[in-house]
């Protein structure tokens, strides 16, 4: 016999099994667990949008847990066969609606419902899977993983927040795929101590942490910064189930970049940049005044 309860908010039907119920709080609880900052964001998504998003970003993370969790006592070769029985799992479970692991049970039900398909599931498991031979880039090489590791999961997010608009995914994909190469490359630069002292990684081309100065940071940062405003333009159009959170997030990462950039690059080396909770709480106000705002004058 089949169970069958109230959908928690944004399973997008008017019921969901007990399965699906337990996929969607798993993911959540992935989420929770492993991003503050992007939990309180998914807080501030639609109730109809909220859950679809934390399962994109859940199977994003126990991904890249498989590859970057140190205390994890597995070799690169294990690694490998771990990420590739999830890859696999996953593509499954886009064919068949339904998968053993809840958290790519959540991932298959958003994908299927907002047409998330291999060629942004693809991409990402690619780039994964470089971090476990793939110590240095070169520019063509950094482009490849920044689109495969970043720019599809702002994508994926996009697909959910058009509901499937193809136009307006069409116009707003620049943006989202720039917002999130602003956040990978913001995080590369905050965690360049733990990338080459634990994981042996330097993601950045041409960047050598022995002599690494504050032209070439800011040079680094620069690029952020043109990729945050171009994404800002987009974000203003995205649908109001989406904007607040998006904004929120947005903003939060220009406030890690602004702390960057006023660090010493030899300091960069050492610690990593943080947002203070305080500072959060206000961007995650001045997001919602402004927004309340503009539908106030819209």
């Amino acid at each position: 016999m089949t169970l069958v309860r109230n959908t928690p908010s944004g399973t997008g039907a008017p019921s969901a099994s007990a399965y699906d119920v337990a996929a969607t709080r798993s993911a959540a609880t992935v989420v929770d667990e492993y991003s503050t900052s992007f939990g309180w964001a998914c807080r501030l998504l639609g109730p109809e949008i909220r859950d679809h998003v934390r399962a994109v970003y859940a199977l994003v993370r126990i991904a890249d847990e498989i590859v970057d969790d140190m205390a994890a006592d597995l070799s690169t070769a294990e690694r490998d066969r771990v990420l590739t029985e999830l890859e696999q799992e996953t593509g499954a479970a886009l064919r068949r609606g339904r998968s053993a692991n809840l958290v790519v049970h959540a991932f298959a039900r958003t994908a299927r419902r907002f047409g998330i398909g291999h060629e942004l599931v693809d991409p990402f498991f690619a780039s994964m899977r470089a971090d476990l031979s793939v110590t240095e880039h070169d520019e063509a090489s950094f482009r490849t993983y920044v689109h495969g590791s970043a720019e599809v999961v702002g994508l994926m997010c996009l697909r959910v927040f058009t509901g499937g608009d193809e136009a307006a995914y069409a116009r707003l994909s620049p943006g989202a795929a720039r917002l999130g190469a602003a956040f990978q490359k913001v995080n590369f630069l905050r965690d360049l101590a733990d990338d080459v002292d634990e994981r042996g990684r330097s993601y950045f081309p041409g960047l050598d942490v022995a002599t690494f100065g504050d032209a070439e940071r800011d040079a680094l940062l620069d690029d952020i910064d043109a990729d945050l405003a171009a994404a800002s333009a987009a974000i203003a159009v995205l649908p109001r189930s989406s904007r607040v959170a998006v904004r929120t997030a947005h903003d939060l990462f220009a406030e890690l970049s602004r702390r960057l950039r006023a660090t010493p690059a030899e300091r960069l080396r050492q610690e990593r940049v943080r947002v203070p909770d305080p500072v959060k709480v206000r961007l995650v106000l001045a997001a919602v005044a402004r927004e309340t705002a503009a539908r106030r004058w819209s």
